[in-house]
């Protein structure tokens, strides 16, 4: 059984930067792409990054073009566990965080999310 249990969450101001952690439990990850998604208050859940495998075992990585340049997303595989680095943090990067785990597009793994306030 897969477990992702975010962390790192917090209330910062605009300008800022935090670091959110997504460790993985119960498989491991190498072959799996990890996903951040962001669910905003009255929103849907919406894209934030995500980090893929090649078939020569390449990490790629992928952006919301919301976030391009401000967010990155890094593994660490030793440790199972995906960090989102968020700099230069908006208002409207305001939302709740979840980490996602899958294949082949679908997203079958989600953790219980970690809330990030910005205030502006």
């Amino acid at each position: 059984q897969v477990q992702l249990v975010e962390s790192g969450g917090g209330l910062v101001q605009a300008g800022g930067s935090l670091r959110l952690s997504c460790a993985a439990s119960g498989r491991t990850f190498n072959s799996y792409t990890m996903g951040w998604f962001r669910q905003a208050p009255g929103k849907e859940r919406e894209f934030v990054a995500r980090i893929r495998w090649s078939g020569d075992n390449t990490a790629y990585a992928d952006y919301a073009d919301s976030v391009k340049g401000r967010f990155s997303i890094t593994i660490e595989n030793a440790k199972k566990t995906v960090y989102l680095h968020m700099n230069s943090l908006k208002s409207e990067d305001t939302a709740v965080y979840y980490c996602a785990m899958g294949q082949s597009g679908t997203y079958n793994y989600w953790g219980q999310g970690t809330h990030v306030t910005v205030s502006s």
